[in-house]
């Protein structure tokens, strides 16, 4: 693996986004984006000769937008937009969503229509690069000129000023800087717009969502495939001819996933001579739902990926050749107003993503009450899973806890469809992408803990099966490798631990390893297509 990534304001990608966030890899600027860059601060530089009124450049903000602004003030009207719009409450953020905060906005700025020094964001990446986060309270943006607080709390910190966490202590901005032998920067015209105007917030969370999405979908599929066989269900539901004749991609993945992961399974031939017609929706129609979940993640992704690689403030700067003479700016820069900040493209699918991972939550509790109902689970097993029912509960309770997890996703509403007016009416109508945002990964969180608990279930299920029956190649790997963390069950226990374990086997990637060990290629899925990334 490549320990470094390059940012060009063009290639960068929700695994990039990981890495940086969470596993600390250095960042660097390409050489291409700091010319760019340049180029575009020299156009600021020609409007700011020529005295032209241009909006964020020689004006207020907002509803300010009227008022002129002396050269001589320039400076301190950015440093002074920074500390006014630093009006963030709430919990601080985590880490990990504040250093995709610092990498997606030094990729948005590197694509060089923002009218910024490339030594500004050369000091975004000095951030990343030392471990200096900065504390960004979690509520504050509206998603409409961007994410416009907590960018706000990010900037204190380049100029010297809000708080960070340093290696865990939390400091003044100054003394994290000097930590690493930094100096704060005196943010020039446009500079102090430029690095609040954008989605930063919304596009880190929404990033590290497609990719702990794609892990959690895989082990749905995984449960579902493990229910079906411990169950004695059939897999005649993911035939291809039933896919063809509804040619959902979606659909057809999930079939072919499951198909794959039961493959040489003697568990689904045990029972071909048995009486029962069809398997309960939960079971027969895993390849519609989870397909469908699927299909909104293909969404997201394609979306994530524009907006990584877009610029998003206001004003934006161009050669003066690339857009009508109605563009202000003087020479041959051009200076256009416009909403690239406004968050809505992000809220709309991130609350659809949110909506399909409740029915991942929902369906897979419907399928473990199938594994621990004593009026709908087969014969062989036991009520609740428990060794001797009355006596010990066994898993009884586990279905509390996916239920509660379902409820809970249910329980999120849709924030986009909330509108506030603020800044005396100027901006009329707001995304609330944050919320959006946040909201689906609170969602995520709670999905995935859902089907952590099927899979702890049906692997206690599998201990039940006759042993001279074998689950497919896939399901058996991944029970395997739950094993070597939860045993099968000698008595009643503390059952909460084992839940978390197996959360944590999904959310940190283990499940998917083993399966691409054991598997001759990945499951059919929603993985971006390979294509070349900034740093190689």
């Amino acid at each position: 693996m490549t320990e470094l990534v390059q940012l060009d304001g063009r290639s960068l990608t929700p695994e990039d986004v990981e890495r940086i966030a969470r596993d600390g890899v250095e960042v660097t600027i390409s050489k291409p984006a700091h010319v760019a860059m340049q180029r575009s601060r020299e156009r600021i530089e020609t409007v700011l000769e020529s005295g032209e009124p241009v909006y964020g450049v020689t004006t207020g903000f907002g509803r300010l937008v009227d008022k002129r602004i002396d050269r001589s003030e320039l400076r301190q009207l950015q440093t002074n937009l920074i500390r006014s719009h630093a009006a963030g409450v709430d919990e601080a953020l985590p880490v990990e969503i504040v250093r995709g905060m610092l990498a997606t906005r030094a990729n948005a700025l590197a694509k060089g229509f923002s009218g910024i020094r490339p030594v500004v964001v050369d000091r975004v990446l000095d951030l990343l690069n030392h471990g200096i986060h900065p504390i960004i309270p979690r509520r504050g943006s509206l998603g409409a000129s961007g994410d416009l607080a907590p960018l706000a709390h990010l900037a204190l910190v380049l100029i010297g000023e809000g708080t960070a966490q340093v290696d865990g202590e939390r400091m003044d901005g100054l003394s994290a800087l000097e930590s690493a032998g930094l100096e704060p920067i005196e943010l020039d015209a446009k500079e102090g717009l430029a690095l609040i105007n954008g989605t930063q917030l919304s596009l880190a969370v929404g990033s590290l969502l497609v990719v702990d999405m794609q892990r959690l979908l895989d082990a749905a599929d995984v449960a579902g495939a493990l229910t079906t066989e411990v169950t004695m269900s059939t897999t005649s539901n993911c035939d291809p001819a039933i896919a063809a004749v509804r040619p959902h991609h979606g659909h057809a993945a999930v079939a072919a996933n499951i198909r794959r992961l039961t493959a040489e399974s003697s568990v689904l031939d045990a029972h071909d001579d048995c009486d029962r017609v069809q398997d309960v929706y939960s079971i027969r129609c895993i390849p519609q739902v989870h397909g469908a979940v699927r299909a909104a993640l293909v969404h997201l992704r394609e979306v994530i990926e524009v907006e990584l690689n877009a610029a998003t403030d206001n004003p934006l700067v161009f050669a003066r050749d690339a857009v009508d003479e109605r563009a202000q700016g003087s020479g041959d820069a051009a200076v256009l107003s416009g909403g690239n900040f406004h968050g809505e493209p992000l809220a709309l699918p991130l609350e659809y993503v949110q909506g399909a991972l409740t029915e991942v939550a929902t369906i897979s509790e419907r399928r473990l009450d199938r594994l621990l109902n004593p009026s709908a689970q087969e014969d062989y097993l036991p009520p609740f899973l428990a060794g001797d029912p009355g006596l010990e509960s066994g898993y009884m309770l586990a279905q509390y806890t996916s239920a509660a997890m379902g409820a809970q996703a249910r329980s999120i509403g849709r924030p986009s469809l909330d509108n506030v007016t603020v800044s005396g009416n100027q901006e009329d109508h707001v995304s609330m992408s944050v919320e959006s945002a946040l909201r689906a990964r609170e969602t995520l969180k709670a999905t995935r803990r859902a089907i952590a608990t099927e899979l702890v279930c049906a692997c206690e299920a599998a201990v039940y099966l006759p042993e001279t029956v074998e689950l497919g190649v896939g399901t058996d790997a991944v029970v395997t490798e739950i094993r070597t963390e939860v045993t099968p069950l000698a008595g009643d226990r503390p059952i909460a631990p084992a839940l978390e374990t197996v959360t944590e086997l999904i959310e940190h990637g283990t499940i998917e390893t083993t399966l691409d060990r054991v598997l001759d290629a990945p499951l059919e899925n929603t993985r971006r297509p390979e294509r070349a990334s900034a740093f190689r």
